[in-house]
């Protein structure tokens, strides 16, 4: 079986959005990609850190997911990194209300041994330097390594962020990064710079307008399933990016054709993970709902057309 190294933020989030709010609930990158990864039956490990706050039953639960933890590091007398936001009406934007760091601040990542021959590596949105650091542990060179990223980067650590651009083989980011990163408007035009900059495969998030894939001169698109309510969009790119890595890891094939299954997989994860908060609904998901979801995803971009 295929392991999956997935180094991201194991957290705590405090939510309000036009439909409620919450106290303090289960977050964090590393959680969002780790729960979407484990809808694949994959060996996987999740590499982050907590504090001594962080409950038992969190870790109990990510294990009993086939998730390894013992990538998790405990802080006994540390705080676990905690984020609060506000979204908007539109859902689209949010307010920044909390970020404390805590022990996320001095984090420095530990692979467990039987992870470091992992044939896919998930850098989740973190520093740079953290993300390669991660790569500079595994034993051999992993058959994919994909790459998280955000505008925070760009502003403060862009050098940093070049030079671990250069290891990946597929990086996802969303249009507006993918803008600020090589200075272009056009997702194509940008799409072909950041190629230059290393990675083989380009995916732009577009949220409740999908997501683009890009391959050299070949392009994909996939619309983002429409649904009747958003209740959360919290972690949403992260489940696409968890979906996405963990159908690739199952499968074993890289290939540009088989990424376009992913970037479905993904997106269909993502449409799920929004209608409830946190990490709720994820929790909460069976594979026959996926495999309905898939469908109607197959109904909604699939047609006949005679070319005259």
């Amino acid at each position: 079986m295929s392991k999956l190294v997935i180094v991201g933020t194991v957290a705590f989030d405090a939510i309000e959005t036009p439909f409620g709010k919450t106290d303090k609930i289960l977050g964090g990158a590393g959680t969002f990609i780790g729960l979407a990864a484990s809808k694949f039956n994959i060996d996987s490990s999740v590499v982050s850190i907590v504090g001594g706050d962080f409950p038992q039953d969190y870790l109990d639960y990510l294990s009993q997911q086939n998730i390894d933890v013992s990538g998790i590091e405990i802080v006994p007398d540390g705080k676990t990194f905690f984020w609060s936001g506000k979204y908007h009406n539109d859902m689209n934007s949010r307010d920044t209300l909390v970020t404390e760091l805590n022990v996320l601040e001095h984090f420095e990542p530990k692979v467990p041994e039987h992870f470091k021959d992992a044939e896919v590596v998930m850098l989740g949105n973190l520093h740079p330097s953290t993300q390669m650091s991660v790569l500079n542990q595994m034993t051999q060179k992993p058959k994919l390594v994909v790459l998280d990223t955000m505008n925070f980067w760009m502003d403060c650590a862009l050098e940093e962020l070049h030079q671990t651009i250069k290891h990946v083989d597929v990086i996802t980011i969303n249009d507006e990064e993918a803008r600020q990163l090589t200075g272009e408007y056009s997702l194509v035009v940008a799409a072909r710079k950041i190629h230059a900059m290393g990675p083989k495969f380009v995916v732009i998030k577009k949220g409740e307008h999908g997501a683009l894939l890009f391959h050299d001169d070949s392009v994909f698109y996939a619309p983002a399933l429409p649904l009747e309510e958003v209740f959360d969009p919290t972690g949403a790119g992260d489940t696409f990016a968890g979906g996405f890595v963990g159908y690739l890891t199952k499968t074993g094939d890289y290939s540009f054709e088989n990424m376009k299954t992913a970037v479905i997989y993904g997106s269909t994860l993502a449409s799920f993970c929004v209608e409830k908060f946190g990490t709720e609904r994820m929790q909460n998901l069976n594979d026959n709902e996926v495999y309905r979801r898939l469908d109607q995803f197959k109904s909604l971009t699939q047609f006949d057309i005679e070319l005259t």
